[in-house]
């Protein structure tokens, strides 16, 4: 599979920002799930849709408010008169790719039927199980700034994403150039899909069987011993999150046109997968303290 193109596709309508795009297709082809932590108005929904119209992907846009029902976004039973019988009206969940606006503004209750959903890949109503078409790709966005209303993630919660990301406000000119242009939604609507599905799919797979070493697995493992054992992490790493990392890894080495993960993509991804599993104590970052981790590691191992 061309993945350039995909990149360039992208690119067209996400000025500045080739970095996210790439960290963005990497938690996709890992199978995992993204968090985008912004403010308001950065491009975020703009990301959304272009990654599912480059990859040829079905789409949708859930709006989480206050009132949001787990059934809103499942589906629900129906009673069709004509057949005697109750018909499952599928939700919005049942697309490739899943656009989970301000997941924080929403209860807990719907909150946890998005997050099963993530996990299992699989949604049960009225004791049938559905299973949600492949691949199923969840972009969650929350407001950092913007609290009042919001139900804050748990940590745990926050341990199902693969990975944290921020876009961030473009430079100056890249800026200028797009308030210059035409509206970036309408922009999105013109772009192709440039793979086919089945094509995404047996990508994934692929990238599943990538060779990890057990000295790339070792030094993984070491990053995460570092924020259990130091007294400014309240909670460190779990093991989900370093399955995570390596899944992530191995689909950055796809990227890199390599079938194996090597120390420099540990290295690379660390602070965007880790990070946000962290509770810290008073005093740095969760970003700060694995950044600081990898640095040191560096030095023990001579990286």
């Amino acid at each position: 599979m061309d993945i350039e193109s995909v990149i360039s596709e992208i690119r067209r309508v996400i000025k500045g920002k080739d970095e996210v795009i790439r960290y963005s297709l990497v938690c996709f082809f890992s199978g995992g799930h993204l968090l985008l932590e912004d403010v308001p108005g950065v491009g975020k929904t703009t990301l959304a849709l272009a990654m599912a119209k480059a990859l040829g992907l079905s789409f949708a846009r859930i709006q989480f408010t206050s009132d949001l029902l787990p059934s809103d976004i499942i589906g629900v039973s129906v009673y069709d008169q004509s057949k005697k019988s109750f018909t499952f009206k599928k939700g919005p969940l049942f697309n490739n790719l899943i656009l989970a606006d301000e997941i924080n503004r929403t209860t807990p209750k719907t909150q946890s039927a998005l997050l099963e959903a993530m996990a299992e890949g699989k949604v049960s109503v009225d004791g049938i199980t559905y299973e949600l078409p492949k691949p199923f790709f969840v972009i969650a966005t929350q407001n950092p700034v913007e609290q009042h209303g919001t139900y804050p993630l748990p940590e745990s919660q926050l341990d199902r994403f693969s990975m944290k990301l921020s876009l961030g406000y473009p430079d100056p000119e890249t800026e200028a150039q797009i308030i210059r242009g035409e509206n970036p939604l309408e922009s999105v609507e013109r772009l192709k899909p440039v793979v086919k599905p089945q094509e995404v799919l047996s990508t994934m797979e692929s990238i599943k069987r990538f060779y990890v070493s057990p000295e790339v697995s070792r030094l993984a493992v070491s990053i995460a011993q570092a924020t259990r054992q130091s007294p400014k992490v309240l909670l460190g790493v779990s093991t989900r999150g370093l399955i995570h990392l390596i899944n992530c890894a191995k689909a950055l080495a796809y990227l890199k046109e390599r079938d194996f993960v090597v120390p420099e993509d540990i290295f690379e991804l660390a602070p965007l997968c880790l990070a946000h599993r962290l509770i810290m104590r008073e005093g740095t970052t969760g970003e700060e303290f694995i950044r600081q981790a990898v640095e040191e590691l560096k030095l023990a191992v001579k990286f």
